[in-house]
């Protein structure tokens, strides 16, 4: 610990790593983080490092921090043979984060998941560095698990999640979200018009994250003359990854006026404030931001995800009468129905409101960065 205690009186410039990504709900938090510390401390030096070739890549630059990448990957659990490259590699990123802990001499370390948070925070560790993890999830992932013991202060979204870490180190503080999400200042009736829709009429927006999710999709171009004859609008975000397919189909049928299509939506705020109900994946950031504002949901959590977390996400709402849920393999079949049967259920959607509205922690990432001040400053 010496060593660390000299790293702090070099100077009183706070200096911060951050490590994780792999998917924007492990990005997003992060730089939420790193913002919420930079508003406090302007002069802090924040240092990202990542995993080459994936999002953090592109995304933290483009958030205006500074990234090193290391070439660390996850195991191929149908080809073992292919492990000993990734064990190769493995070692060789506990040696890159070494150089760059020493090199950037970190005062706190914050960990948010994903495959670069694993050799940065136990190098960290290793060099008495404290160390805070940030776990979006109701369902632990494994690098999160595997530093608990090494972290000094774990901030979590979900109840119960003392079955992960210890008790005595977790902190609850809510998942950050994007701020653009809560301070939308239109109406419901101009967020609809900004979108080329009837101010008055009932809608329901359909998202399956940036990339897009293949069954939300079919549940709706599958159906199209329901969606033609249904007294509702819906906004349908197909995601990059399906839109062309989309569009051509859509194409080859005669234009529904009560469909608004897009590949990806910028504004998600007013995107939300249109809706009366909205059709999601079960993403932890997704979640946090239907909490805080208080909207009705359909989850339809991703099969393809580590410890099916998401259906683990959704359950944690739907027990409390806080969201509806559809599984995945149902959603092409029944999904469409539900949200016409719920979005003309006016007492169904005051009460999933009420309901999920209880489940929101607010000022996230404010917690989250004050208690990586006091780590980092022994305060």
């Amino acid at each position: 610990m010496q060593k660390h205690k000299s790293i702090k009186k070099m100077d009183s410039n706070l200096r911060i790593i951050i490590s994780g990504g792999g998917t924007g709900g492990h990005i997003f938090p992060a730089i939420s983080i790193a913002n919420a510390i930079k508003a406090k401390h302007p002069d802090a030096q924040i240092l990202f490092v990542g995993a080459l070739g994936r999002m953090e890549m592109q995304r933290v630059p483009a958030a205006g921090y500074e990234i090193k990448g290391l070439p660390i990957c996850g195991f191929d659990r149908k080809h073992l043979l292919k492990n000993i490259v990734v064990l190769f590699k493995i070692w060789k990123s506990q040696h890159m984060a070494k150089k760059i802990i020493k090199d950037f001499k970190p005062m706190a370390a914050v960990g948010v998941g994903g495959y670069a948070s694993g050799p940065t925070l136990n190098q960290c560790a290793a060099m008495g560095i404290p160390c805070l993890i940030q776990e979006q999830n109701s369902y632990a992932g494994v690098t999160n698990k595997l530093l608990a013991k090494k972290a000094s202060k774990i901030c979590v979204a979900y109840e119960g999640m003392d079955r992960f870490f210890p008790a005595d180190k977790i902190i609850m503080t809510g998942n950050p979200v994007r701020q653009n999400v809560l301070q939308t200042d239109i109406t419901k009736e101009e967020a609809r018009k900004a979108f080329g829709l009837e101010p008055d009429k009932k809608t329901i927006l359909v998202v399956g994250g940036s990339l897009g999710a293949r069954t939300v999709n079919e549940s709706i171009i599958n159906h199209l003359d329901i969606v033609e004859n249904a007294d509702v609008q819906i906004i349908w975000q197909t995601g990059k990854y399906y839109n062309k397919a989309i569009m051509d189909t859509l194409a080859q049928h005669k234009p529904i006026k009560n469909l608004k299509v897009m590949d990806f939506i910028s504004d998600m705020g007013a995107a939300y404030r249109a809706a009366d109900l909205v059709i999601s994946r079960a993403g932890a950031s997704s979640i946090s931001e239907f909490c805080l504002i208080g909207k009705p949901v359909i989850l339809v959590p991703s099969p393809n995800v580590a410890e099916d977390h998401q259906t683990k996400n959704a359950l944690a709402l739907v027990n409390k009468d806080a969201a509806l849920y559809v599984k995945d393999i149902e959603a092409p079949d029944t999904l469409l129905d539900t949200a016409l049967k719920t979005v003309n259920d006016e007492a169904k959607l005051a009460s999933l409101s009420e309901n999920i509205k209880k489940l929101g922690l607010k000022n996230s990432a404010d917690v989250i960065a004050d208690e990586v001040i006091k780590l980092a400053t022994g305060k």
